[in-house]
């Protein structure tokens, strides 16, 4: 089966619009962030998700730590799933969804090693999905995403085989590469950015190339 796609850094309704039309599963609104692309206001990720039609689903990137502030985020911006890209505590966790129980939680693990196994299978249970992606929350400038980088796929794929939740894979995908990204892990779900944006812009040739290589790999 072909991977649920989500086209990350969306920054105008245009680009929403483009990214639907090719196929896309859900979107990424990337706000306030250390690093990274894609970053655009609350108010716009607020205009941009209530023109996005169900059942794609609209995710909010946020590198809030604490559920108050989250859920204040999440309230002012309207989307349907929080994308948690920096480590939020399991008590924080437990009380974000005691606070927002319709609202769907993907919890980051950026790969740095055989660690980022563990840390994946503590999460199990407290969140709907984990993202596996290619940055370093451990540099005094944090990476939280969009680094454009391939990580060891080897731990990716293990985690997708430890743990009962979805996967979604991200970190440097192209579409030279999707197809033996989909053999290799074998992920619920495909996170890309870099890979279909020309100049910072969302390109509709190489999300196109993308898609017909996602599709013919599935």
């Amino acid at each position: 089966m072909l991977p649920h796609i989500k086209i990350c850094c969306i920054s105008s309704v245009e680009e929403a619009q483009h990214a639907i039309r090719y196929g896309a599963a859900a979107l990424g609104l990337v706000s306030q962030m250390p690093s990274g692309p894609g970053v655009i206001p609350d108010d716009l990720i607020a205009e941009i998700a209530r023109t996005v039609p169900p059942p794609v689903a609209t995710f909010l990137l946020t590198a809030r730590q604490d559920a108050d502030s989250i859920v204040e985020q999440h309230f002012a911006c309207g989307t349907s799933t929080l994308q948690l890209v920096d480590s939020v505590a399991p008590a924080e966790l437990q009380r974000l969804r005691r606070k927002v129980p319709q609202v769907k939680l993907v919890q980051v693990i950026h790969i740095t090693g055989e660690h980022s196994v563990e840390e994946a299978k503590t999460l199990d249970g407290f969140v709907d999905a984990l993202l596996l992606d290619s940055g370093n929350p451990n540099l005094k400038i944090k990476e939280l995403g969009g680094t454009g980088r391939v990580h060891n796929w080897d731990l990716s794929r293990r985690i997708c085989n430890e743990v009962k939740i979805p996967v979604f894979l991200a970190g440097g995908l192209r579409a030279a590469n999707v197809a033996d990204a989909i053999e290799h892990v074998q992920p619920f779900g495909l996170d890309l950015c870099s890979g279909v944006r020309t100049d910072g812009r969302l390109d509709v040739k190489k999300l196109g190339e993308f898609m017909r290589a996602a599709r013919g790999a599935a």
